[in-house]
């Protein structure tokens, strides 16, 4: 009877805990699926790993030994051995008659060139002669009566005549001066003037030369030019022809400085060329001279003006100079550096020597 009555006891308690559990369950269902319904937080940003930079290093040379040559450099052409410009040399400026060649042209030796227009001169020349004539007779007279003259009569007839003689040779001078005509059998290289051009004296009216004989010529600075001498040795760089090796043969004339930018230039204002020979030129005799080679190409000259076999040498980056002081930085056999003071000799543009202070093999910094 207790049993039973227990059992019944536990049945009303499990029906009435029951409405209890489930609505607990329900609540945390309810809770759990709100709060999937909630924005969901920002997930933490990753910072990309900052590295420190390295300090670049310096670049480190070995000292070592080679051929130090230092150079003057300079542009130059081919020109012909026996080359002249040619030109008027009457004082009086003229036009020019007729130019009879081209460039191209051969000519023989005394063949015309051009000719200055002096028809005037001509005309003045015929008069000249008949009045000279005159004077000729004149003077036979008064010779074949010198005895009835006075000896300072005599004299003053005599100089008026001379003075009539000279004004005639000048007029032939001129007249003859008009013709412009070749020194010596060549080709004719250039033209600088034409027919109805004004020619002054010794402008340029055209070059002659041998282009059988070609030779190297130079044009170096002032200051290069003291530095060298005749005998040096020379690298020729020829364009389309490669380097050759030759040594200077000649050394350029002193030049008067004419105004125009240079010896062999075309002056200010159009105005026409000085005269231009080979003497305005550092010569250089190439052995042997290439072949197939044309008047007038262009190329650059390197005179070796001084050179020194196995010296001591550093590139010119690695040395440092302060008040007067020169010294680089070495590195020791254990990568440590220390400045160390260096006596400097010979220097080109990429490299320089050391006289005292260094040693070959030894480590130096650069910049």
């Amino acid at each position: 009877m207790y049993s039973k009555w227990w059992m019944e006891n536990l049945s009303a308690r499990s029906l009435s805990v029951r409405p209890v559990a489930i609505a607990c369950l329900a609540a945390v269902l309810v809770l759990v699926s709100g709060c999937s319904l909630l924005p969901k937080e920002d997930e933490e940003e990753k910072l990309p790993v900052i590295t420190a930079p390295k300090l670049s290093k310096k670049p480190e040379y070995i000292v070592k030994t080679d051929t130090l040559e230092t150079k003057v450099h300079g542009s130059g052409k081919l020109m012909a051995t026996q080359e002249e410009d040619l030109y008027f040399t009457d004082e009086a400026s003229r036009r020019i008659k007729s130019v009879l060649v081209k460039s191209g042209d051969k000519v023989e030796q005394g063949q015309i060139i051009a000719e200055l227009d002096v028809t005037e001169q001509e005309s003045q020349l015929k008069q000249k002669r008949l009045q000279t004539r005159k004077d000729e007779l004149v003077m036979i007279e008064t010779l074949r009566k010198a005895d009835e003259m006075t000896v300072e009569s005599l004299e003053q007839a005599k100089i008026d005549f001379e003075l009539k003689r000279e004004e005639l040779n000048k007029l032939e001078n001129t007249i003859a001066k008009a013709k412009l005509t070749a020194p010596y059998a060549g080709t004719i290289v250039s033209v600088f003037l034409k027919k109805g051009d004004t020619a002054q004296a010794y402008d340029a009216v055209a070059t002659i030369a041998d282009l059988s004989q070609l030779t190297v010529v130079g044009s170096l600075s002032a200051d290069d030019l003291k530095k060298v001498a005749v005998g040096m040795e020379v690298v020729v760089d020829i364009n389309a022809a490669g380097q050759h090796k030759g040594k200077v043969l000649q050394l350029p004339n002193p030049k008067v400085d004419t105004g125009n930018g240079g010896v062999g230039g075309q002056g200010s204002n159009g105005q026409p060329k000085t005269p231009d020979t080979i003497d305005n030129y550092l010569v250089v005799q190439l052995d042997p001279f290439p072949q197939g080679l044309n008047r007038g190409t262009r190329l650059s000259v390197s005179v070796i003006i001084q050179r020194k076999e196995k010296a001591v040498t550093i590139p010119l980056s690695t040395l440092r100079s302060y008040s007067g002081r020169n010294y680089v930085q070495l590195v020791d056999e254990q990568g440590n550096k220390k400045e160390v003071d260096v006596e400097i000799g010979q220097q080109t543009s990429t490299d320089v020597e050391i006289l005292k202070g260094l040693t070959p093999g030894q480590k130096v910094v650069g910049r």
